[in-house]
């Protein structure tokens, strides 16, 4: 059954956990989709985990649109979210025209962009034009040389501007929110304010549903993997299979014991 916003609201409102993970190129997108994976995230995450970098800032528009175009070539049923890379949303025209590539170019179902306060007018636009958007907050990679890896909301000050921010995006017309390496506590408060799927990554438990980078998942991250990920590649009853790491990923999420087996982020 093809994924849609609709039935994505549905899952929320019935409690059903929301399975998400990134996918790059054709033949995982594949593999994902036939594991059962809701939401496809073709994030910029790519620039490290398939181009090397060191961080997302390198990879463009074209890049995206080129990888969210072999994606969904892959993919026949789940939602798929495309990123706005580094500086494709620094102003509303730059941001109609980079999304007009990753939607009608890509193929992208969703496009996604980081911030709060900064992006509402771009959300706001986008949206009245029709277009899904998914928000971020929490850790942005996008602002690391300035804000660096570390978990965001631990203070009060912290904590109540993202759930302002969260709010505001969802007024503003975001249909979908990503809440990277926050407390577990803030984003639960944050999930149960909002209508919205709300993806958690490195957020706890309680969120609408869970994402991580396919390359996490599968253990071939080059360097640190993050405390929050699972290799799921390793002891699955005997069958070390990738299509078997997957369905256990999507299994695990669905009952709730992942994130819970993890421990929680310390950046």
């Amino acid at each position: 059954m093809k994924t849609t916003l609709s039935r994505l609201q549905k899952m929320v409102q019935s409690g059903e956990k929301i399975a998400c993970l990134t996918a790059y190129d054709a033949s995982f997108a594949h593999w994902l989709d036939q594991a059962g994976v809701d939401v496809i995230l073709v994030g910029d995450s790519l620039g490290m985990v398939v181009q090397g970098h060191g961080s997302t800032l390198p990879v463009s528009i074209k890049e995206m649109v080129y990888h969210t175009q072999m994606v969904q070539r892959g993919n026949l049923n789940a939602w798929c979210i495309a990123d706005l890379p580094f500086m494709s949303d620094a102003t509303l025209e730059e941001a109609l025209v980079s999304t007009r590539l990753l939607m009608k170019e890509g193929g992208a179902n969703m496009v996604k962009l980081e911030g709060g306060q900064r992006v509402l007018n771009t959300v706001a636009h986008l949206s009245a034009l029709g277009i899904p958007v998914c928000g971020h907050l929490g850790l942005l990679p996008q602002s690391v040389e300035k804000k660096g890896y570390k978990v965001v909301g631990r203070d009060r000050d912290s904590a109540e501007k993202l759930l302002k921010d969260a709010l505001a995006l969802q007024a503003h017309g975001a249909e979908m929110l990503v809440l990277e390496c926050v407390p577990s506590a803030l984003a639960k408060t944050v999930t149960e304010a909002l209508s919205i799927p709300v993806i958690g990554i490195g957020a706890g438990g309680d969120t609408s549903g869970q994402v991580l980078v396919l390359y996490d998942l599968l253990g071939l991250t080059v360097g640190k993997t993050p405390l929050f990920a699972k290799n799921y590649l390793e002891g699955h009853d005997g069958e070390d299979s990738i299509q078997r790491a997957l369905e256990a990923y999507v299994a695990e999420v669905k009952s709730g014991e992942f994130p819970a087996s993890c421990h929680e982020i310390r950046l």
